[in-house]
């Protein structure tokens, strides 16, 4: 067996790596090593792994997305907490994903200043963006 660090992946904008049989722990302990800071995003679906760069296109419609909403937040003078592409996971269902941008508006004076989000007890963001400029459906 061949072992690579994560790290010495890279992923090219608009492209994705899907790597199939990864149990929680490794899921867990790739998060850990590829870090906060990173320019690409995981998705994990009951054992499936995908990491994806984006392209500048996409990450400019995420940007011009979000302020939109946070526009009509504020003109609506409506609280709402940003929490960017934060990772979200549930071990119980065996998932975890980094929408592009999201926000809790309901909850927003719950979530104010939390460093560390359990959806075993905290709600999951109120609105999510996910945006899509590569796919062909």
């Amino acid at each position: 067996m061949v072992a690579v660090k994560f790290k010495q992946l890279e992923v090219m904008a608009g492209q994705r790596l899907l790597i199939r049989d990864v149990d929680w722990q490794e899921f867990e302990a790739i998060l850990e090593e590829l870090g906060d800071h990173r320019a690409s995003r995981i998705a994990y679906y009951q054992g499936n792994l995908e990491i994806r760069r984006q392209l500048p296109e996409h990450e400019r419609s995420k940007i011009v997305i979000a302020d939109l909403i946070k526009i009509l937040l504020n003109e609506m003078d409506i609280a709402y907490e940003p929490y960017g592409s934060t990772t979200f996971k549930n071990r119980n269902m065996a998932q975890g994903i980094e929408p592009d941008d999201c926000f809790y508006i309901k909850n927003a004076i719950r979530m104010i200043g939390k460093t560390k989000i359990d959806l075993a007890i905290d709600p999951p963001p109120d609105l999510a963006i996910e945006v899509d400029v590569t796919s062909k459906t």
